[in-house]
């Protein structure tokens, strides 16, 4: 992830971008009626064409490589993800657009293909969790990926059922619970959706009783048999990496839209999402890795009285701009990481970070200029639109409760899981950790400084949460964590926080003889910092030479 820049120094280089050119991707040239869509139109020449308000006829809300991530974790200002934000958006975009149908791609469950260790039980209840959520939001299909069964092909069916979801995978063969095709009529046009997958991508073992095939061929093949059926758009999932995806949209070449997610993920760094492309006719889509991003495509059907064939697109707004947007996208989140590293740093010049707040303003006015729809043409068009799922987006009660409920049942079980580990003693000669009472009988001064702190109320928030006792969680919010004469999941006891010795290191051979050399580390590595908690994703554009002042004051470092 890209590092904040600190320098007061620094030039003004995010102005606003130059615009680009709005290109609309061949529009039909023959005269149409209303067609299947509703609410107020214009008249322009021959044809009626959509005014502003009217609503698409076909709404395609499309999601890429959720991979076990129902929520962000994290220190940073409102971070991308998180399901009831993600609910919360849907919920109030269908009180506009009935229309619309929920559709993924790629890892959905787990963040890893394997579940491994003593995270292994408090992960398939996340996977069930993101199974409930799922139903939530009304999922209607889903093409897996090979994280899906690594759970075992039993607990990946409990799921499906879950989530009351079509999950598809046309090339293979002998997988339970995985149709090829379906059709789900809106508005009275009949939508064909078609998955394929590769969960041997990379190496990987296919999952057991799993035969994969060709996925062009097999896309092909349910093509055919889908446009038989009278599917007029057509809509492939694609769990496959992106250039054998690319690949498949210039092969099969009859689908109106291609979703891309990944066959495996692994690790928790977030991606960024690549710019939509129209490959052809079809609109290949891939969404940003971790609930991060949400891509909309709306379908506007304007057809001839009586047209029963398939129905041609052309783009009226957001394919031709989206490399732009990307661009600016990483450069507001650079901003936005940038200023917050500042904001409350008093050796940054205010007129520094203000200026920053000017180049933000600037971009996010470009950003809302080149999401501007087009001017419709006379034909059916699409509409695309990237987005960013944040706080603003609002809260859904059910995703919320789902969430809650699944934090309840890990805090409760690993509590009693993990009652009897404890702390392996140190070596010989070596220090152990004594936590910051113990420090405060001599640094009074430093204590009242870490007092303020949001080190020192950093277990306070895992537990307002019902997070204490995650295994995901609790190892940044405590001192000495898993370390030899340290703190566990479950015993934490005068280690609470993150206190003096995180920073310094054990400190029981200082306590013991304050002058002894090297018995406490005076200057600490601020590296640490960064690799074991402050890293993205639990903080973006975290950088330790800025941040530091945070916890610094008189008598502690100044």
């Amino acid at each position: 992830m890209r590092k904040a820049q600190q320098d007061s120094r620094i030039p003004r280089i995010f102005s606003v971008l130059l615009a680009a050119a709005m290109a609309c991707g061949g529009a039909l040239g023959a005269s149409c009626s209303t067609g299947s869509g509703s609410g107020s139109t214009a008249t322009t020449g021959t044809s009626t064409v959509p005014s502003k308000d009217t609503p698409p006829t076909v709404r395609l809300y499309l999601l890429s490589t959720i991979a076990g991530a129902l929520e962000p974790c994290g220190c940073s200002k409102d971070q991308l993800g998180g399901i009831s934000h993600l609910a919360a958006y849907i919920s109030a975009e269908r009180a506009k657009v009935p229309g619309g149908l929920v559709l993924g791609a790629g890892p959905l469950f787990f963040m890893e293909p394997k579940l491994e260790g003593d995270k292994k039980n408090q992960d398939e209840w996340k996977g069930e969790a993101l199974a409930k959520a799922s139903a939530a939001i009304g999922l209607t299909a889903w093409a897996p990926s090979a994280n899906e069964w690594a759970g075992g092909p039993d607990l990946f069916g409990t799921y499906v059922d879950s989530t009351k979801a079509a999950f598809l995978g046309a090339n293979l063969a002998g997988a339970k619970q995985i149709g090829r095709s379906k059709i789900v009529e809106v508005s009275g046009i009949k939508i064909g959706i078609v998955g394929v997958s590769d969960p041997t991508y990379g190496g990987m073992k296919a999952p057991p009783g799993i035969t994969v095939s060709s996925a062009a061929e097999a896309m092909k093949t349910e093509i055919a048999a889908l446009r038989a059926e009278g599917a007029r758009v057509l809509v492939g999932l694609a769990s496959l990496q992106r250039g054998e995806a690319l690949r498949l949209a210039e092969t099969v070449g009859d689908l109106d839209v291609l979703l891309v997610g990944k066959p495996s993920e692994q690790g928790d760094v977030n991606d960024k999402r690549p710019p939509a492309i129209l490959s052809g006719k079809t609109l290949v889509v891939q969404t940003s890795n971790h609930m991060q991003t949400l891509a909309v495509v709306d379908l506007f059907v304007r057809e001839p009285d009586g047209a029963t064939g398939p129905i041609t697109f052309a783009d009226a707004g957001g394919v031709a701009n989206s490399d732009e947007l990307t661009h600016i996208d990483d450069k507001i989140k650079t901003l936005e990481t940038l200023i917050n590293g500042w904001e409350n740093n008093d050796k940054v010049a205010k007129a520094d970070v203000e200026a920053r707040r000017v180049d933000l303003g600037n971009l996010r006015a470009r950003k809302a200029e080149l999401e501007q729809p087009m001017a419709a043409p006379s034909g059916s068009f699409f509409r695309y639109l990237m987005v960013e799922v944040r706080e603003k987006l609002g809260k859904d009660p059910a995703a919320d409760e789902i969430s809650l409920g699944y934090y309840k049942h890990v805090n409760d079980h690993n509590k009693v899981a993990f009652k009897d580990r404890v702390p392996a003693p140190p070596e010989a000669g070596k220090p152990s950790f004594v936590g910051v009472d113990a420090c405060s009988t001599c640094h009074t001064d430093e204590r009242a400084v870490w007092d303020k702190t949001a080190h020192a109320h950093a277990y306070a928030t895992l537990e307002k949460q019902f997070v204490e006792y995650n295994l995901e969680c609790v190892g940044c919010h405590v001192t000495g964590y898993d370390r030899e004469g340290g703190s566990t999941v479950t015993h934490v006891e005068k280690l609470k926080n993150v206190g003096c010795e995180e920073c310094h290191g054990a400190g029981s051979l200082h306590a013991e003889d304050p002058k002894k050399a090297n018995a406490i580390q005076r200057q600490p590595d601020l590296k640490r910092c960064v690799s074991e908690c402050h890293h993205p994703p639990h903080v973006e554009g975290f950088d330790a030479k800025v941040k530091v002042d945070l916890v610094l004051g008189p008598g502690h470092g100044r």
